[in-house]
């Protein structure tokens, strides 16, 4: 059930009422008999779990391609010419001197 507060128009007194969705609005003030007002305030809203925020659904690779192409086809694309890998240069000798 929610609760629902109300402001008095005469004396300005705040109260809190918890209704059910279907109850009628309270009108007369308990304290002064005066007119009330519902207040209307801001939600607190916690969001729990996963798929909230826009980094939760996507992974790195997905989000890194360019629009219209496949993940594949830009990692492939990305790469670059592929050039053979340079042979290893020997190691030199060892010098002894005795």
């Amino acid at each position: 059930m929610p609760t629902y507060e109300y402001e008095c128009q005469s004396c300005h007194q705040r109260i809190e009422a918890v209704q059910h969705f279907s109850d009628p609005p309270l009108t007369t003030c308990p304290h002064c008999g005066g007119a009330l007002r519902k207040v209307f305030s801001a939600v607190g809203i916690v969001f729990k779990g996963s798929g909230f925020y826009k980094t939760d659904s996507r992974s790195t690779s997905v989000s890194a391609t360019p629009p219209g192409t496949t993940p594949s086809a830009a990692s492939s694309a990305s790469a670059g010419p592929s050039a053979p890998a340079p042979s290893p240069s020997p190691a030199p000798a060892a010098s002894t001197s005795d």
